[in-house]
């Protein structure tokens, strides 16, 4: 049976490296378009969502909280200020960073860890499997396909295979 990690940093690491390939999109269109980048990474599908920026900044929180979770190590703080394509980037690099720090050992065992998060206010306590599948993976991937959608609605020419990224 395959580890929690082989489940976990990744997938994590292939979706922020799917990210990563987003900010190119962004400059290239930016370029031919002759428009601000910023324009796109502040971009929002509907008012009461977050912006492109905070749909990376949630999906970077997503993967290094949930494997400082499984793994019971503290994950780094990182301030919710990214405004331009090259603080993504960063961002993203720092999360990548981090993932590349932890090992298969360190998650063994961690499908049977206790998590508990408090998500809204509301405390919800899991075994490590089911927080990762239940939880922690579909939450990341939310914010994934939620900046895909919001590049996509402004006209980016990404598809599914973009999103999906290499498969090889």
């Amino acid at each position: 049976m395959p580890s929690m990690y082989s489940f976990s940093v990744p997938v994590f690491q292939r979706g922020l490296q799917n990210l990563s390939v987003y900010l190119d999109q962004i400059e290239a269109y930016a370029s031919e378009k002759g428009i601000e980048p910023s324009e796109l990474v502040a971009a929002r599908l509907f008012d009461d969502m977050l912006p492109l920026s905070g749909q990376f900044q949630r999906a970077s929180d997503s993967a290094k909280l949930a494997i400082a979770r499984l793994a019971g190590i503290d994950a780094p703080r990182f301030e919710d200020k990214e405004t331009t394509v090259a603080e993504l980037r960063e961002r993203l690099k720092k999360t990548q960073d981090f993932l590349a720090t932890v090992t298969p050992q360190a998650l063994e065992g961690s499908e049977t860890r206790e998590v508990t998060i408090s998500p809204g206010g509301n405390k919800m306590a899991f075994k490590g499997e089911d927080y990762l599948t239940k939880f922690a993976l579909p939450n990341f991937f939310f914010h994934v396909a939620t900046a895909h959608g919001i590049l996509r609605s402004r006209g980016l020419p990404i598809g599914k295979m973009t999103y999906l990224g290499p498969l090889g």
